[in-house]
């Protein structure tokens, strides 16, 4: 049986019709998102398991292990005052950055954040990708190139992004997660930038 351009046009409109109002009549709950069942916005109404950051100043707080092998260390610090973070307003600089954190009881930041991971890629006016002046069939051909910067890289000044302050809780879910680190001090520092491409090649 052939169906002529029309009919398909008619069945296509409709789906998309049907489609379209049951999406727009369709939201998502927040209690439907988190672990809690909760509001976000009422996180510090809950009784019996109110969300307890770190009140320790920064220098006196006790450090935590990394989740996993280069995992974004979790923040141990009070981070009052700090946040948000914007290009041009980061704190975490002023202590992190590898030139005074040792002066500043610090840890550093690692050689990973500064380092610009992004491919220099360009599009021609037909549409065609190039990398080093060479075409490029698609996305999947783009190289990497590490190249070492003298300061943090633009792609990493919202440590916010990746690194979150602790928070203590009765009533969270059970973790009897334990990782497994290939070096001893692999818990407390990131060599991410020594095998940025492990798995890759």
């Amino acid at each position: 049986m052939k169906l002529g351009k029309l009919t398909l046009g008619i069945i296509a409109s409709t789906v998309i019709f049907t489609v379209s109002t049951f999406a727009a009549n369709t939201t998502v709950k927040e209690e439907s998102l988190g672990l809690r069942k909760t509001s976000v916005y009422t996180e510090d109404k809950i009784t019996g398991d109110k969300t307890q950051y770190g009140t320790d100043a920064a220098g006196s707080s006790k450090k935590f292990d990394r989740a996993f092998e280069n995992a974004p260390p979790m923040i141990p610090h009070d981070v009052e005052g700090m946040l948000p973070i914007t290009i041009s307003n980061n704190q975490c600089v002023m202590c992190h950055d590898p030139a005074v954190a040792a002066s500043m009881g610090a840890i550093p930041f690692p050689k990973s954040h500064l380092t610009n991971f992004r491919p220099e890629t360009k599009l021609t006016e037909d549409g065609t990708m190039l990398q080093e002046g060479k075409h490029l069939n698609n996305t999947s051909d783009i190289k990497v190139v590490e190249k070492p910067l003298e300061t943090l890289s633009g792609a990493r000044f919202n440590c916010s992004q990746c690194h979150a302050p602790q928070s203590e809780g009765a009533n969270t879910p059970k973790n009897n997660f334990k990782a497994d680190f290939r070096a001893k001090d692999l818990n407390s520092k990131s060599n991410l930038i020594d095998n940025i491409e492990e798995g890759v090649k």
